[in-house]
């Protein structure tokens, strides 16, 4: 995971996917206290649903230096726009999204991409291609990753 070396202490980022929430937490780590002191959750399913960010209310008081906290909130930033910025398109291609990503959960090999571009070009217009192939599995229209 990325790591922010920060003059006085270190600090890692841990991203994982929560099932039951339907969100991406990112977790600011103190490494040499081995323990979360910020925590950002941005769900990925519901538009209603806003990103939040906690303070760890059981580590405490403890002082993060503010360019570590740009850095995180710049992670957490980019995750919003990879995992919300397709809720803005429209409603048709929401939903096309939403099923593939259901579907594939986000991750698609080289094989079965083919396949699913295939498909996706019988329902979805061609200028709506890339957005949806870059919404739901992060890559183009000619597979590479974005």
């Amino acid at each position: 995971m990325p790591l922010h070396e920060h003059p006085s202490r270190a600090y890692e980022l841990q991203l994982m996917y929560s099932v039951p929430d339907d969100a991406w937490y990112l977790e600011l780590d103190h490494i040499a206290d081995q323990r979360t002191v910020m925590t950002a959750i941005v769900p990925d399913e519901d538009p209603e649903r806003q990103p939040t960010v906690c303070v760890d209310p059981v580590s405490g008081h403890h002082a993060i230096p503010y360019d570590v906290v740009r850095w995180f909130m710049g992670h957490v930033e980019f995750e919003i726009e990879r995992s919300r910025g397709w809720m803005e398109l429209r409603p048709d291609l929401v939903e096309v999204i939403r099923a593939l990503r259901e579907e594939h959960l986000g991750v698609i090999d080289d094989e079965d991409f083919t396949a699913v571009l295939a498909e996706l070009r019988a329902t979805v217009a061609e200028v709506d291609l890339p957005a949806v192939l870059d919404a739901a599995f992060g890559r183009n229209t000619d597979g590479t990753m974005r």
